[in-house]
């Protein structure tokens, strides 16, 4: 027995990026993450998700290392022409 798709409907492929929690990756780009959840994370030790989906405990200072190519392409496509990111 097989399945017929209605006219026009198609198969989705959902390609979101999931959570990862490598333990390198962070210590090869600075992700974007809410201010907040940033601070928190830094003071409390605990884990926050980045636009891209990395989960990772922040402890290292961000403006040492390259933008995640990731985050910065979903932060554009958030808010086009605005400069004010929150980053790790």
């Amino acid at each position: 027995m097989s399945t017929q798709l209605s006219p026009g409907a198609e198969t989705v492929v959902d390609e979101r990026t999931q959570p990862s929690l490598d333990n390198g990756d962070h210590e090869r780009f600075s992700h974007y993450v809410p201010r907040d959840k940033l601070t928190e994370a830094m003071v409390m030790g605990t884990p926050v998700v980045a636009l891209c989906g990395k989960v990772w405990v922040p402890s290292r200072d961000p403006q040492k290392f390259p933008v995640c190519p990731e985050c910065k392409e979903i932060w554009d496509s958030l808010n086009p022409g605005d400069d004010d990111k929150d980053d790790e």
